[in-house]
């Protein structure tokens, strides 16, 4: 037989039957443990976030510093290539002009004997000859320089002599090539020899 006096039964209706409000009834301790727990929970939750923010924002400096550096070491890298491009370059025209200096001396020699030959088949045979190799180092990019009426420039050409000019304009000015100059991308490969002309005032009786 069920002892009833034991049940203890809790009425949850929120109004008595005379429609009178009734008083809360349960464990009031209950809403204040979970106010407690939910208040005690946020700054967790918050402390947690701030750790997660500050470490995505070091991962994103660490990112930005690994791509500075990578930008750096592809910059040094291309300094690099184009440095040792220059260097190539330069090395191949320095050996370019050492080759061409045997042609030059073989092109000066048949210029000299042009210039005591006559008009023989002979003479023009070497005409022949003299003009190819300089059409050859003209394929090489050397190039004879024009000096006859420009102004002498130590840089392209030795000065041999002078020669008096009645022309006040051809003071200082190259009035003959007594022996050709060559240049390559415009760096002399050899110095042509002048005679400069040297304007000398008339006297007057």
């Amino acid at each position: 037989m069920v002892n009833f006096s034991s049940v203890r039964i809790n009425d949850r209706r929120r109004f008595h039957p005379d429609g009178a409000p009734r008083e809360p009834v349960g464990d009031s301790s209950e809403p204040e443990a979970s106010a407690a727990e939910a208040s005690g929970g946020a700054p967790a939750a918050v402390e947690e976030a701030d750790g997660l923010r500050a470490e995505l924002l070091a991962a994103r400096a660490r990112v930005n510093e690994l791509a500075r550096g990578l930008q750096d070491s592809v910059r040094d890298r291309e300094a690099y290539k184009d440095r040792l491009t220059r260097e190539n370059e330069r090395l191949r025209d320095v050996e370019k002009a050492d080759n061409a200096r045997l042609v030059i001396d073989a092109v000066d020699a048949l210029d000299r004997s042009l210039k005591a030959a006559d008009r023989s088949p002979l003479a023009q045979g070497v005409r022949l000859i003299r003009d190819d190799l300089v059409s050859k180092l003209a394929a090489q990019g050397i190039e004879r320089l024009v000096l006859t009426g420009a102004p002498f420039d130590p840089n392209q050409a030795e000065a041999m002599d002078t020669e008096l000019v009645s022309d006040p304009g051809a003071d200082g000015k190259v009035v003959a090539e007594l022996r050709a100059g060559y240049a390559l991308k415009g760096r002399v490969v050899r110095p042509a020899q002048v005679r400069v002309g040297r304007y000398v005032e008339p006297v007057r009786a």
